[in-house]
């Protein structure tokens, strides 16, 4: 039923190989949430990321990986793991609300395990009748890995058949997921007191009026759960226990509310910090706090509403200090608490007199910056806060979410507000520089990356649908380096946003949890701009990357043409010389390794190459390279004899690796318009995103009526063997039957073929699925539409081309039209 059997286009010999370098390999481990006890959120051994190539042409979605529920936990990153059967690997971890672990690569998306947190018969927890977590609750906190003991901790939810509630610890193998040290072990406490739920001088946590929020904190081989309500659904308090990482026991409990109510840990997700001292430190929430003081201290023991250190010595854990504002009562009446946000550590600074100071940095619901000195926290006064310094009104907006530190600067998000950066200098905390827009419900909590001190870049996810990744200067929050909205066509889409989502960068990458799985971002390998168009003359760019440098490529390739072929292409060489410059090669029209007349041309310069195909103006080209990217634009006129639809394929080579040819876009020269059937295009025309929609146009100069079949061929080159290849014969103007080739591509067809659109029906074969409930064909006039629901499998992954072609019933024939391109991500 096709326009014609394809053929397989053997590519000429051509005369520069290139380079395009493989997954960066990760030095630098996410293992905890905000990378570190302190809670700072930066990691500071990023390479790749840098303030000149994260920008919407050189940086983007790479691929998004699904899941089975919401993503609240932070992914974390472990680099080098040795997975069995296949060797040391980069992996992503993540957890879900599903009551699932995953374990990815986290260069590609491949899954290597998953593990169910589930008891027998259970399913996850439902909502408790509150909107803070739904639909169901599950792995909520963000889990911790110890790599010295090969094992990630994680707290689950779930509910059994009886209707009963539970939570437990589990301790998964990093290489197989399976359950180590005897667990998972069932979370079960007790605390001496008359508080909220007691029964005779004792509380007990009930298992079904709370959840494990706030990530876990691993501190000197304990892990430390902590615990708030569902909503403001009593009895509850605010609880933080201890287990030994190696046999899972109950080593310490501390309820922090034991003689009054309410006083939940949540911290908008926000684990626990730790100092180097063995000291814990968080906030709770809106609750009973004792103003009857006995030594400074409460004197029930009840800390609702405060900045709590928690000593950990000889294993039992006590209050240390405290800091509770003056109107503490007031603000717990009024639901206005300081728990709604997480906090800080910041490591020693100097004060105003000199002297080194060792801060903390919280923030809640009430609009102020609380800085405390971690020796020296406060406590209580009826009529001061005896504090650090107070940033009364920084943050109107409220805080649920968490600051970050970097380089002498705190960065707040809260809600409905830009982003902040607030500079310590001469010993206190100033307004340094804020984002351009704002960011809604719950603000952003911001993450860092950066090479030392340079090339600090902010991530901040932005809780809207579909969600946004921002990226700013470290150094002045007005610069926007990129978003995730920037890119044409939705090409930087990952999902429906989701709150508290804080965003992790290792090597090279960024992971941004959403409601059904984790968006992946990062260098584009290479990108063209345009990546679809058509125009005799036009200006075309494209971006080559280097996880070595710019300097390390030797030379990039550009090659335009109905196929990978050098023979009768517009096909240049480019060998850098500088940052700036370097030697432009047009290669002749046989392609066999001679170069059009004027070979070699000096960039920057006002010269002109030419052959039969195209010519380069030199006054209207560049080049520019920074850090790992280089990007060669090329002025470039079209001959007329050169009309139709072409491919534009680019490669780079380094020292010591080569790219091979990637298809990257499309470019229609215009050329005498046909008669009879024709092909328009692909909407979108470029894509990087898996399970979509695609848009056809065909043409018929005789009306829609006398087209017999339309074909689509989706491959690295024009060739029916292992391609997503499909032919449609229109049966009417909204009918037709619709086929998918199968994988040998000799004119068999794929199991289920054809089917009849409209249906419900799936045509599948190795390289693609073809979902006809997503799919439809409208016809009218001279134009036929037709619309392709496509799912493409993972070992299709990598550059491809749109072909299209037509055939009508007088055997007219458009023959092969390359309209667009796409990336199939790994997943």
């Amino acid at each position: 039923m096709q326009a014609r059997h394809s053929r397989r286009i053997a590519p000429a010999a051509l005369w520069l190989a290139a380079f395009l370098p493989g997954a960066v390999h990760g030095q630098v481990n996410v293992l905890t949430w905000h990378n570190d006890n302190a809670r700072t959120g930066q990691n500071l051994q990023e390479t790749a990321l840098t303030l000149a190539n994260v920008n919407s042409t050189g940086f983007g979605m790479l691929f998004t990986i699904p899941v089975d529920g919401k993503v609240d936990a932070q992914p974390l990153y472990v680099s080098s793991v040795t997975i069995p059967g296949l060797g040391p690997r980069n992996v992503l971890y993540v957890v879900t609300e599903n009551d699932s672990a995953y374990a990815f690569d986290a260069d590609n998306g491949a899954q290597y395990w998953y593990t169910s947190l589930l008891g027998g018969s259970e399913t996850a927890s439902d909502a408790r009748g509150c909107d803070q977590v739904t639909p169901t609750i599950g792995a909520t906190a963000t889990p911790v890995i110890d790599v010295s003991k090969n094992v990630l901790f994680t707290v689950a939810m779930t509910k059994d058949t009886l209707g009963h509630y539970h939570h437990r610890l589990h301790a998964l193998d990093l290489t197989t997921g399976a359950e180590l040290f005897g667990g998972p072990q069932e979370v079960h406490a007790t605390y001496p007191g008359t508080g909220d739920g007691s029964s005779g001088g004792t509380v007990t946590l009930d298992p079904g009026q709370y959840k494990s929020r706030p990530g876990l904190l691993l501190l000197n081989g304990v892990v430390y759960t902590s615990w708030g309500s569902h909503c403001d659904a009593g009895p509850y308090g605010g609880w933080l226990i201890g287990y030994n990482e190696s046999t899972l026991a109950q080593t310490s409990v501390l309820d922090l509310i034991p003689n009054g109510s309410e006083g939940g840990i949540w911290m908008s997700g926000a684990a626990p910090a730790a100092d180097a001292n063995g000291n814990i430190f968080l906030l709770t929430g809106n609750g009973t706090f004792d103003t009857t003081l006995s030594n400074g201290f409460p004197s029930k023991g009840d800390y609702g509403n405060a900045f709590v250190k928690i000593s950990t010595s000889a294993g039992k854990l006590t209050v240390a200090d405290y800091f509770t504002m003056d109107n503490t009562r007031s603000e717990s009446g009024s639901d206005i608490d300081f728990g709604s946000g997480g906090l800080v550590l910041l490591p020693p600074l100097t004060n105003q007199t000199g002297h080194p100071v060792s801060l903390g940095v919280g923030a809640g619901k009430d609009g102020n910056i609380y800085v405390v000195n971690q020796a020296n926290m406060g406590k209580f006064s009826k009529t001061a806060d005896n504090i650090y310094q107070q940033m009364t009104g920084a943050v109107p907006g409220g805080v649920w979410s968490s600051p970050a530190w970097f380089n002498g600067q705190l960065y707040y998000g809260d809600v409905g507000d830009n982003l902040q950066a607030f500079r310590f200098s001469n010993g206190s905390f100033t307004s340094a520089s804020l984002s351009p827009t704002g960011f809604g419900y719950p603000g952003t909590t911001p993450s860092i990356s950066a090479n030392g001190t340079s090339n600090g870049i902010v991530w901040a996810a932005e809780n809207a649908s579909p969600a946004v990744l921002h990226a700013y200067d470290a150094s002045n929050l007005g610069t926007e380096l990129y978003n995730s909205s920037q890119a044409a066509n939705g090409r930087d889409q990952f999902g429906s946003g989701n709150k508290f989502v804080v965003p992790t960068i290792a090597a090279g990458k960024v992971y941004v949890g959403t409601t059904t799985g984790v968006g992946v971002f990062g260098l584009l390998q290479n990108g063209v701009t345009p990546a679809s168009g058509s125009g005799s003359t036009q200006t075309i760019a494209v971006t080559f990357t280097d996880s070595a440098g710019h300097a390390d490529l030797s030379v990039v390739d550009i090659l335009i043409n109905d196929f990978l072929d050098g023979i009768g292409a517009c096909y240049v060489a480019f060998a850098p010389v500088s940052a700036t410059s370097g030697h432009l090669y047009l290669v002749d029209d046989a392609g066999d390794g001679g170069y059009a007349v004027g070979s070699p041309l000096l960039l920057p310069s006002g010269g002109t190459l030419q052959n039969s195909q195209c010519t380069i103006h030199g006054s209207g080209s560049s080049v520019s390279a920074n850090g790992n990217t280089l990007t060669l634009t090329l002025a470039v006129t079209f001959a007329s004899g050169f009309a139709g639809n072409k491919v534009v394929y680019a490669a780079g080579r380094g020292n010591t690796q080569n790219s091979g040819w990637q298809a990257l876009g499309a470019w229609e020269v215009p050329g005498q318009a046909p008669t009879g059937p024709g092909v328009g295009g692909v909407n979108p025309a470029r894509s990087a995103t898996n399970g979509q929609t695609y848009t056809y146009t065909f043409s018929d100069t005789n009306g829609y009526g006398d087209l017999a079949v339309v074909d689509v061929l989706i491959n690295n080159f024009l060739d029916g063997i292992g391609a997503c290849y499909v032919a449609f014969v229109p049966t009417g103007a909204t009918s037709g039957q619709l086929y998918l080739v199968d994988d040998a591509g000799d004119g068999g067809y794929a199991s289920g073929s054809p089917i009849t659109l409209p249906s419900s029906s799936v045509l599948q074969n190795s390289q693609c699925s073809i979902n006809a409930a997503g799919s439809s064909v409208s016809a009218s006039g001279n134009t036929l539409t037709l619309n392709l629901a496509t799912t493409f499998s993972s070992s299709f992954a990598g550059n491809r081309v749109f072909y299209l072609a037509a055939r009508n019933n007088t055997a007219g024939n458009s023959g092969w039209q390359a309209v667009g391109s796409l990336n199939v991500p790994l997943h």
